[in-house]
């Protein structure tokens, strides 16, 4: 599994420890990557993706997983939603 982010594409970075000398040593600063379910309540069913807390508060701002998915071009869906993306198009919306 890589450490990169389903949502929103975020990935390792690296930088460098500063010790009080200034002796500088690599490192890597990682992701706050979750495992979550994300349930469509217009299909009645989920997708388990791996994305970063950020992209979790993303969706909730949208609305949840539906309206993200409905208010997201096709080519910046990731690739495990864009069949609930496809399905979800053919269900009428609901007010």
């Amino acid at each position: 599994m890589s450490r990169r982010c389903a949502i929103t594409g975020k990935g390792v970075m690296t930088g460098n420890n500063v010790s009080h000398a200034h002796n500088k040593t690599r490192r890597r600063f990682l992701p706050n990557l979750q495992s979550a379910m994300l349930y469509s309540e217009a299909l009645s069913r989920g997708v388990r993706v791996t994305m970063s807390a950020r992209a979790m508060r993303t969706i909730e701002h949208k609305g949840g997983v539906d309206a993200y998915l409905r208010g997201t071009a096709v080519s910046k869906v990731p690739p495990e939603l864009r069949q609930m993306k496809r399905d979800l198009d053919k269900v009428p919306a609901a007010s």
